[in-house]
């Protein structure tokens, strides 16, 4: 007997008068099954200056949007603000328009899968993370526990990192568990090849406390960043800080989709160092992205 299709309610699946999804104000054929993601809104015409052509372009609040072709690949540049928060909303809509009829509000019959890669910019963490490389995140960490709250997160992270990091970190449970999630291995090796630097990337839930930035505010763990410059697991060393990844690899995963990022990084917390200018560099790795994608 064939099961009925579940309808999502209008409290559920928001839909604009327009026939857009709610934040993003996108309409399902604006979509591409490529996906450059940005944090910046203003980002995405950086990007799109590269594109031969573009057919369309939204604004809502962060969320900014233009789909276009580039050396023949349609490809959407999405605008996400900061924050696994924001991650939640963008890829959780992203998907909506792929693969929700939104006319019945059901789920279609053919999954439709979305290449998303997330440009970003980072502190390193490590002596061979200097200002200016760039890191794909291979697993991120995240702090800002948002995978927890979706059922099914156990079969998308890496359990065995997860409790090897608590026990090295000598967590403490009142910040939440952080779960580590992975992101797909092929786009890892299409995008990084052999310029990136490839490692674990930690996803914090701010910019200053929870990297171990202390200014008039006392941070909880003063030895936070040394503990987590020196956690080794399976060869890896955790390369990174930023505030996105982890939630995008988790999700993209949870729904069927392939994600990663890849970052510059912009500061250096090992060596102590920022380069304030990074904007004008960050179009290599854009370009890195566009062709490869």
């Amino acid at each position: 007997m064939k099961q009925e299709k579940r309808i999502f309610a209008p409290s559920e699946l928001i839909i604009n008068e327009d026939g857009s999804c709610f934040h993003l104000h996108l309409r399902p054929e604006q979509l591409a099954d490529k996906v450059i993601l940005v944090g910046d809104p203003a980002r995405v015409n950086t990007v799109a200056d590269h594109f031969d052509s573009r057919e369309c372009e939204v604004s809502s609040r962060e969320f900014h949007t233009i789909t276009g072709t580039y050396k023949g690949k349609r490809i959407t540049c999405q605008s996400h603000g900061i924050g696994c928060d924001n991650i939640d909303i963008v890829m959780t809509e992203l998907d909506t328009l792929a693969n929700i009829d939104y006319n019945t509000r059901t789920e279609k019959d053919e999954h439709r899968t979305l290449t998303c890669v997330r440009i970003g910019t980072c502190g390193g963490l490590q002596p061979f993370t200097p200002t200016g490389c760039f890191v794909a995140s291979v697993k991120s960490i995240g702090f800002d526990g948002l995978l927890n709250y979706y059922a099914g997160r156990n079969k998308v992270c890496d359990l065995q990192l997860e409790e090897a990091f608590k026990k090295h970190m000598q967590w403490d449970p009142i910040k939440g568990a952080p779960y580590v999630s992975v992101a797909d291995q092929q786009l890892i090796d299409q995008i990084a090849q052999d310029d990136m630097v490839r490692g674990y990337t930690i996803s914090c839930g701010g910019f200053y406390g929870p990297q171990g930035r202390q200014l008039r505010a006392d941070i909880a763990d003063p030895q936070q960043n040394e503990k987590v410059e020196a956690f080794e697991y399976d060869g890896m060393r955790i390369c990174n800080f930023e505030m996105e990844s982890s939630a995008l690899a988790g999700l993209a995963s949870l729904l069927g989709h392939r994600a990663m990022t890849c970052c510059m990084v912009i500061a250096n917390r090992y060596a102590q160092e920022m380069n304030t200018a990074y904007k004008n560099s960050i179009d290599t790795l854009i370009t890195k992205v566009l062709d490869r994608i």
